[in-house]
């Protein structure tokens, strides 16, 4: 999309961070009587205000095409905000104090919300059929492999490894955007996949038909003492294919076993790229043509067994 790579993004984004930090400075003092003694503060106020708001929806778009994170932006508007705020209160400055005050309890109270508990997400493709669609909007649980800033990296508290059967979010190896796929293989397993049926060790994963419409059959699958429903285009032919799953990796395919670009394709997510699990949709919208629906907010299981119901 407008022909920007990850690396040209997150410098235009850099600057543009700069430039709001510059500005900031440039009020601060002139709030201060330090520079600009001659223009009102109204006037200065209102001049880097639009450049101010410019440059941040400039960061926006990029967030945007790029996929990137907004975790340190968050991270640093909260601590410049907080030292905006004190220094309001040394310099006995009203305007300052409450203008820090005013940014520092939104910048961190999302920065807590969105970095360490959950993270909003919408569904891109069908690769998850039947249980997430096309423009599903999902929360992604951000603590349940425990306590971290970046999106990737080892978490810094409250470790712990992904299961199997997990609906994971991640950043694979091959792009810098999230992914959303099922668990079905850890550290040292070897998975098989033969006749549209995937071996764990050597065991299948038990199959259920539950429906059979035209060239797509519905399945329930018991993985790890959970019951999941994946779909399968019976017209497609597969391959015999076999993967050990090396250390500190794992193996992630997704629910729409025919069309799902995954770990049988691009290889193994190791661990530091998880970011957490898909476990809400809270709402869907398909199409910009379209309104957006609650129909299916409520739990994945749930939203899967409506879906599938119908």
């Amino acid at each position: 999309m407008f022909g920007l790579d990850k690396d040209t993004g997150n410098l235009i984004i850099i600057i543009s961070v700069l430039g709001i930090l510059t500005c900031l400075c440039l009020w601060l003092l002139r709030s201060l009587n330090i520079i600009l003694k001659n223009h009102g503060i109204k006037e200065v106020e209102n001049y880097l205000s639009w450049i101010g708001v410019s440059l941040a929806f400039l960061i926006l778009l990029m967030i945007f095409v790029t996929a990137g994170d907004l975790g340190i932006l968050l991270l640093v508007g909260s601590i410049v905000s907080f030292l905006l705020m004190v220094v309001g209160l040394i310099a006995k400055n009203t305007e300052i104090a409450k203008t820090g005050r005013g940014w520092f309890m939104p910048f961190f109270l999302i920065f807590i919300l969105r970095t360490f508990l959950f993270e909003p997400y919408q569904i891109p493709s069908g690769s998850m059929m039947p249980g997430l669609k096309v423009g599903d909007f999902i929360l992604v649980k951000k603590f349940t492999y425990g306590i971290k800033v970046n999106r990737t990296g080892p978490p810094i508290a409250f470790g712990k490894d992904p299961e199997l059967g997990d609906v994971v979010v991640f950043i694979p190896p091959h792009d810098h955007r999230p992914f959303v796929k099922r668990l079905i293989g850890k550290p040292g397993d070897r998975i098989t996949y033969i006749n549209k049926k995937i071996y764990v060790n050597g065991k299948p994963i038990n199959q259920k038909l539950l429906s059979e419409k035209d060239n797509l059959r519905i399945y329930e699958e018991m993985l790890n003492d959970r019951t999941i429903q994946i779909q399968q285009i019976t017209s497609r032919i597969n391959y015999p294919e076999e993967w050990i799953v090396p250390k500190d990796k794992y193996f992630v395919v997704g629910d729409n076993r025919d069309n799902s670009n995954d770990s049988r394709y691009w290889g193994f997510v190791p661990r530091e790229n998880f970011m957490g699990t898909a476990d809400y949709i809270w709402m869907s919208w398909e199409r910009w043509t379209c309104a957006p629906s609650f129909k299916r907010a409520g739990e994945l299981n749930s939203c899967t067994r409506r879906y599938l119901s119908k």
